[in-house]
């Protein structure tokens, strides 16, 4: 500090919710965005399961050993 004052500082950002939104379009909610979308909540896990999820048999391995990994990794 000189003499009592204090430093300006100058502070900036690269975030895009920082971006205006534009004339006529205010913000909506989730619920908002899920609706006009047409999205569901979940019910079941049948809602999730989809046939071609995954190309192959290695990804869909790779995948179930990953949850496996995370679910045993809390229990260490």
């Amino acid at each position: 500090m000189l003499d009592g004052l204090v430093p300006e500082v100058t502070v900036t950002t690269n975030r895009a919710d920082d971006v205006p939104v534009p004339p006529g379009r205010g913000t909506e909610s989730l619920d908002e965005q899920a609706r006009r979308k047409g999205i569901r909540p979940v019910q079941s896990a049948d809602d999730l399961a989809q046939d071609g999820i995954f190309d192959t048999d290695e990804e869909l391995n790779a995948s179930l050993s990953h949850v496996a990994e995370m679910r045993h990794a809390d229990l260490a």
